[in-house]
């Protein structure tokens, strides 16, 4: 099979992608080892972030750390045996988190989610997909006075310097807005802009549908099959032989399956999640997405059922599954809100591709002809799916770019 652009990988990213292409008329084929949609970018908290434009940093203050290296919270966990694996991206994550520097790249960060929503909202509208989102923001929630008006502080600025809105919620607020929801809650941020994704794994399977519409082709394959020709990439997919001049690697934390035997070495950490779905008890409602800022978990009303998400956690990728911030989130969040049953077998786990600046690869490979990048989106996968496939198509059909992405080039990589 010939094709103008292979997208290895289908999730948000590469879907996305797959699509842009699509849209400007290439012939396209979308490869994956699994169904679309079925790893990282199925287990989020559904947000389109677009007020997230500065990227999770790592802490500066040691005291800080040391509550960290405790190991006992539900926002961060890690696994000891880990530690020695991850220690360069650690500590390259946390220089890049001082505050000088990670201002500078929050600049270089919000383009591309300012452009989140309106991009994620032509392909919905064009996937007909309007049902699955709710445009009403979301509320995080503080226990303490300090906490709160540290980020309403926070909160501010960003509306000074990237125009995102808020709206400061008091304790009365969030009761009228939440009833069910109970805690000593002395106040909240409702953030206005970013819109909710009732559920992630069919958004990401309408675009998919969208692609095929315009003629292109869903194919299982393994990456570590794809090499090189004398006019582009081949790879073995479905049954049999792909060929494309162009090949976009859009694997999220596997994507060094591809990149390493090529000659490149990203310093890409992983951050896994996970998360549960509940029942909520009797006629208890949960009306929007809302975060127990102290405490580190998120709730989302999915079609699913309430969907309880964790924080990050360190390990080896391919490690097992160490759901216990889930365990320690679950105890909490039932003494806030009345969840019932859980709805899930087991818990879900998926692995953030993280890089230590915190922005994601995205651009041409500097050594391959036809060879794109496209991952390292850490927890604003979901959010950054369709501006980011727009701007590799844009890319690779010679137009110019939407925004400028010279500070997300993969050149930025010593490799």
């Amino acid at each position: 099979m010939a094709a103008d652009a292979i997208v290895l990988g289908a999730g948000i990213i590469g879907v996305s992608t797959a699509l842009q292409l699509a849209r400007r008329g290439k012939s396209v084929v979308l490869i994956d080892r699994k169904e679309p949609g079925l790893e990282t970018s199925y287990g989020n908290a559904g947000l389109i972030q677009r007020e997230g434009v500065v990227p999770y940093g790592f802490p500066q203050q040691f005291g800080t750390i040391l509550r960290y290296a405790l190991n006992n919270r539900i926002d961060a966990h890690f696994h000891w045996k880990a530690i020695p694996s991850v220690s360069s991206f650690l500590a390259r994550y946390w220089w890049h988190s001082n505050l000088s520097r990670h201002q500078l790249i929050a600049r270089a960060y919000a383009p591309l989610i300012e452009h989140s929503v309106s991009t994620h909202n032509e392909l919905i509208e064009a996937a007909g997909a309007q049902d699955l989102i709710a445009k009403q923001g979301w509320t995080e929630v503080f226990r303490t006075r300090v906490k709160h008006d540290g980020e309403i502080a926070e909160a501010s600025r960003l509306r000074r310097e990237y125009g995102v809105e808020f709206s400061e919620l008091s304790a009365a607020d969030i009761a009228a807005k939440e009833p069910n929801l109970s805690g000593d809650f002395v106040g909240g941020l409702h953030w206005q802009d970013p819109w909710s994704v009732r559920d992630p794994l069919a958004l990401t399977r309408a675009y998919v549908k969208l692609f095929e519409s315009l003629g292109g082709r869903v194919l299982k394959g393994d990456a570590k099959s794809l090499s090189q020709t004398k006019t582009g990439w081949r790879m073995v997919a479905g049954d049999g032989i792909v060929e494309a001049k162009d090949v976009v690697v859009a694997l999220g934390p596997w994507s060094d399956t591809v990149t390493k035997p090529l000659g490149y070495h990203f310093l890409v950490g992983v951050k896994r999640g996970y998360h549960m779905h509940y029942a909520p008890k009797g006629n208890a409602k949960l009306n929007g997405w809302t975060m127990d800022a102290e405490r580190g978990y998120f709730l989302a009303p999915m079609n699913q059922g309430i969907r309880l998400t964790t924080g990050a956690e360190f390990a080896r990728r391919d490690a097992p599954k160490t759901p216990v911030q889930l365990a320690r989130a679950e105890a909490v969040a039932r003494e806030t809100f009345p969840l019932g049953e859980r709805l899930d077998k087991e818990p879900w786990m998926g692995a953030r591709p993280c890089t230590p600046d915190m922005m994601p690869v995205i651009g041409k490979a500097p050594r391959h002809e036809g060879l794109w990048f496209a991952f390292g989106h850490a927890h604003h996968g979901l959010t950054l799916g369709p501006v980011t496939g727009q701007v590799i198509a844009e890319a690779i059909t010679g137009e110019k770019t939407l925004i400028d992405i010279s500070a997300y080039r993969p050149e930025r990589f010593r490799a």
